[in-house]
């Protein structure tokens, strides 16, 4: 049985892998593959964002989050990184490469800061929290759909 924090874990290297083919698709300047590929990309981290605030945030918060709960923090740097992607795709619309790249260098460090707190703190809490329900919360995670963002 895989625990819950050992999934989002895979999906935060699954959208790693994506944000480096994105930014290589960049680098190249081939325009109308990073396009599609960034699109993947943002598709795949905002769907990230969407179970984690959709589902298992309001699991662990039912379950009582406790005096330090950390939900509030993940979901407003959920939203700034969502605000450096709008601006991004406007970037690759004009083909801005030095303003994409100076974006994708604050974004790498935003996701790589936001995912370490999650793995070390948030995803062990609600492990812990769920107990034996957090396999039935993960199936609900898979089933959740994606949306356009």
């Amino acid at each position: 049985m895989i625990v819950l924090s050992e999934y989002m874990k895979a999906d935060h290297r699954a959208c790693d892998e994506a944000f480096a083919n994105m930014e290589n698709e960049v680098a190249d300047e081939n325009w109308s593959n990073a396009s599609k590929v960034f699109e993947s990309f943002a598709s795949d981290l905002n769907h990230h964002f969407d179970i984690e605030e959709e589902v298992m945030f309001p699991a662990f918060e039912a379950r009582g989050a406790g005096h330090c709960n950390p939900t509030p923090v993940m979901i407003m740097e959920h939203t700034q990184m969502r605000n450096v992607l709008k601006t991004m795709r406007e970037d690759l619309e004009a083909k801005n490469k030095e303003h994409f790249f100076g974006l994708s260098e604050t974004l790498m460090m935003t996701i790589q800061q936001h995912n370490m707190k999650e793995e070390q703190m948030m995803y062990p809490m609600i492990d812990e929290s769920l107990g034996d329900e957090g396999q039935m919360l993960l199936d609900s995670m898979k089933e959740h759909p994606r949306k356009s963002h």
